[in-house]
């Protein structure tokens, strides 16, 4: 393909020209149809060409584009107002940016500032970004190995387990960063009571906690935030994906005693909170909040997971089901690439984790009927390898 010319080798590209999108649907440039699971790895939260979206776009494009923060806007203005009318408790300052990763550069500047301290602790099979900073808080060594040394004075803890983050804590600890459920890693969901445990602890020692929603926030779980699965709130919430609707934006909460911590230049973005991502940004929390996508998330999410155990009774490949709401993972005790290539030429699109995990992120708005053909593509597939594995055995 064309792009592969001057964009070099940096993605994992799979042979589909896609050209337009509605909903929970996308065609190629043969127009041929596509049911996205992949939803633009998370982004496509509310949907491909959400009318709310599209208007508020359209509308702003009419006024003005960029207005830097250093001036005020009305459509900022009523971004941030409805954004943190959402947030969860204590949580009532933002910080605006362009991506996850930027969100969470500021996190953890915030946080470092704030407390004065500079230990760092994330955890085992994180993932939050390839930024410098961010990607020092990742742990998979493939994305890290190659740019060492990066930020120092990071530690990491295993995921779920309270004594091995009391473990990697000590003193100098600034900050403790996690992910109610991780995504890169192939959806793992938090231990029942772990998310509690971590903020008592950080309460008893003086730590900001962080929790990464960029993935899992927003209704995806089938909750506004995956943190309200276990009634706790963070210090800092790091956020970006389908914020905006599909308009590049990041978003770092904060408690008002931390953000007050920076001086005026010490953090800043120039782009962050420009017009067009914030009147998107509105339109895409509004439908989030008031078109039934987090109840959908909840109950679509059920009925996919409910069929992929049956898949799983079915098909001895499948190793593990997990998930929450619309956030779902699927261990296979094979490699996944010949089942995604196998899905496409049925016209179903899904991620995948590592190589034998696949990943589905679909648009919050999808329907049963699209997750019952999901299904039976899936069966058909599995069958397939199935039957060719035992042909080559």
């Amino acid at each position: 393909m064309s792009e592969d010319q001057f964009m070099g080798n940096l993605y994992q590209r799979f042979p589909v020209t896609i050209e337009k999108g509605v909903g929970s649907h996308v065609w190629d440039v043969d127009g041929k149809e596509y049911i996205d699971c992949m939803g633009g790895y998370g982004v496509a939260l509310v949907g491909h060409k959400n009318q709310r979206v599209n208007d508020a776009i359209k509308e702003q494009i009419d006024k003005i584009i960029t207005v830097h923060s250093s001036l005020y806007n009305k459509t900022r203005e009523e971004f941030l107002k409805t954004l943190i009318g959402l947030a969860p408790k204590g949580l009532t300052q933002v910080h605006l940016n362009n991506s996850g990763a930027e969100a969470i550069e500021a996190a953890m500047k915030f946080a470092r500032k704030f407390t004065g301290k500079k230990g760092m602790v994330a955890m085992k099979g994180s993932y939050h970004g390839k930024s410098f900073g961010a990607l020092s808080l990742t742990f998979n060594p493939k994305y890290r190995k190659p740019f060492a040394p990066l930020v120092e004075k990071v530690s990491f803890a295993s995921y779920g387990d309270i004594e091995s983050l009391r473990s990697v804590i000590d003193e100098d600890t600034a900050f403790v960063i996690l992910e109610p459920i991780q995504g890169e890693s192939g959806i793992i969901v938090a231990p029942e009571g772990f998310l509690q445990e971590v903020r008592k602890l950080c309460d008893e020692k003086g730590i900001v906690l962080i929790f990464d929603e960029i993935q899992a926030g927003l209704g995806r779980t089938g909750r506004l935030w995956a943190c309200d699965h276990w009634n706790t709130a963070p210090d800092i919430l790091c956020l970006a994906k389908g914020i905006a609707g599909g308009v590049p934006m990041g978003a770092t909460l904060v408690r008002p005693d931390i953000l007050a911590s920076i001086n005026k230049g010490e953090h800043s973005s120039t782009f962050g909170g420009n017009p067009i991502s914030c009147a998107a940004g509105t339109a895409a929390l509004k439908a989030i909040t008031e078109d039934g996508l987090i109840e959908n998330s909840d109950k679509m999410g059920k009925i996919f997971r409910e069929g992929l155990e049956k898949l799983k009774e079915k098909h001895s490949m499948i190793r593990e089901v997990r998930g929450k709401g619309l956030m779902i993972g699927i261990e296979m005790k094979f490699e996944v690439k010949d089942i995604l290539m196998g899905l496409i030429k049925k016209g179903v699109l899904m991620l995948y984790s590592g190589r034998n995990i696949l990943r589905i992120l679909p648009p919050l708005v999808i329907s049963e009927d699209d997750v019952t053909k999901v299904l039976h593509a899936l069966d058909s597939v599995l069958t397939e390898e199935e039957e060719k594995r035992n042909v080559q055995g």
